[in-house]
């Protein structure tokens, strides 16, 4: 579904990514770790289209990017849907117009149509009724629910999740874990998710690929990452700070 060949993005003469290849299959759930600052949102954007590649292809379901007008990359977005860091909901606009958005935007629906995905959607994110509400009378987890539910209005295959548990507690990060899952099992579809807290990735994951550097250093199942030989991937998900503690632990070990 997503395919990136020789990815490399600088911006002000910094190099971000550097020669990032990655495939990621339909139906597949591909999360994306590493430290802050490393590109993964960066790469987020790549996919979407907001930003261009300085190097490298991207194609989304057997079609290149590259070269495509506004309009041609506005067709391919809006077969994904977008949940942001932040939920980046309108606060001027009740639950119900927030899920309604793209829909009013992108479709020839009818508001009676509308009314009724609206209605489905948010019954699919525990969030039945709640149309009328205002960002502002929402929890942290409720925004991020409302989000995952106008990411979704209007039936992407692709769905794209930046930091979708940040700054919420762990009984809330694991009920957007379980969202997300479900959304995939009932929808069908491809995800991505950038996070930084492992205890999501392990839970959610199909498959991790870790960024350190611009670059992907590993890529493999939960099982293959968690048992890495790579001192800097066991570094991060054990949560270690000092560089090579775990790698000097393994050599006392006679590992």
């Amino acid at each position: 579904m997503i395919r990136l060949s020789n990815i490399s993005m600088n911006y002000q003469g910094k190099q971000i990514l550097e020669n990032i290849n990655l495939e990621i299959a339909a139906g597949e759930t591909m999360v994306i770790i590493g430290p802050s600052g490393s590109g993964k949102s960066t790469l987020l954007r790549l996919i979407v289209g907001l930003i261009k590649p300085t190097g490298g292809e991207i194609w989304i379901d057997g079609q290149a990017t590259a070269g495509l007008s506004e309009d041609e990359l506005n067709r391919i977005r809006l077969r994904m849907g977008m949940v942001f860091q932040y939920s980046a909901l309108f606060d001027s606009m009740s639950v119900g117009d927030n899920v309604a958005f793209g829909l009013r935007q992108h479709t020839t629906m009818t508001e009676a149509e509308i009314a009724r995905v609206v209605n489905r959607k948010l019954r699919m994110v525990g969030l039945f009724g709640k149309e009328n509400v205002m960002p502002n009378e929402l929890s942290g987890g409720m925004k991020k629910r409302v989000s995952l539910a106008r990411a979704i209005a209007a039936n992407p295959q692709i769905v794209l999740y930046d930091e979708p548990t940040a700054g919420l507690d762990p009984i809330m990060s694991g009920k957007i874990d379980r969202l997300i899952t479900s959304t995939k099992r009932i929808m069908g579809v491809t995800s991505v998710v950038v996070t930084h807290h492992m205890s999501s990735a392990f839970n959610i994951a199909d498959r991790i690929a870790m960024i350190y550097g611009g670059q992907i250093i590993a890529i493999g199942t939960v099982e293959e990452i968690k048992g890495s030989d790579n001192p800097i991937v066991q570094q991060f998900i054990h949560g270690e700070k000092k560089p090579g503690l775990i790698a000097r632990r393994r050599l006392k070990a006679g590992c």
